[in-house]
């Protein structure tokens, strides 16, 4: 069977959705809008929307935020607020990991991202905004949105310390994320 065959049949239909509201709190509290573009990354839009439509990013924490760069969160395995966080940023979510969906979009402020591992097919769950334009991304990162209300909210994101950015303490977390249309 088809890998992907679940995440295609929702691709298929024709009531996709249009994009993400993040409720954040922490140091930042709001909301964040994101659009999301099926017609670029269709799986990874698929694969986000139905692990938001299953709550499953409900109190998962911001944790490797580094300032001048990108916030990114989205691990539901090990990133919920309340569990042990000292793996937070190293699962992913029940659903497979998927292949590149790579565009000419460039990461520019306020682009959502897949975040992956070193394998360009690895991307599963976890995501990230930018701060700032990081064009070495370009080509080498799946891009699956935009913030188009928000993004004061998301420069207020708990920031974390060192080179990985891994937030100490207590972070940011999505308390809720629905999907809108």
């Amino acid at each position: 069977m088809f890998k992907y065959a679940a995440i295609l049949a929702v691709v298929a239909t024709p009531a996709l959705s249009a994009g993400l509201e993040i409720d954040v709190k922490g140091q930042a509290n709001g909301t964040i809008v994101i659009d999301l573009f099926e017609e670029t990354a269709p799986l990874h839009t698929a694969q986000i929307t139905a692990i938001a439509e299953a709550g499953s990013y409900d109190g998962v924490v911001f944790h490797r935020v580094i300032d001048g760069f990108m916030a990114q969160t989205g691990d539901v395995q090990n990133g919920v607020m309340g569990g042990d966080l000292s793996r937070a940023g190293t699962g992913g979510s029940e659903f497979g990991d998927l292949p590149a969906e790579f565009s000419d979009i460039p990461f520019e402020r306020g682009v959502v991202g897949m975040a992956r591992g070193q394998n360009p097919n690895s991307a599963n769950s976890q995501f990230f905004i930018m701060f700032e334009p990081g064009y070495f991304l370009n080509g080498q990162y799946t891009v699956v949105g935009e913030v188009t209300e928000g993004m004061e909210l998301v420069d207020q994101i708990k920031r974390g310390t060192g080179a990985n950015g891994a937030v100490i303490g207590e972070p940011d977390m999505m308390s809720a994320v629905r999907v809108t249309e």
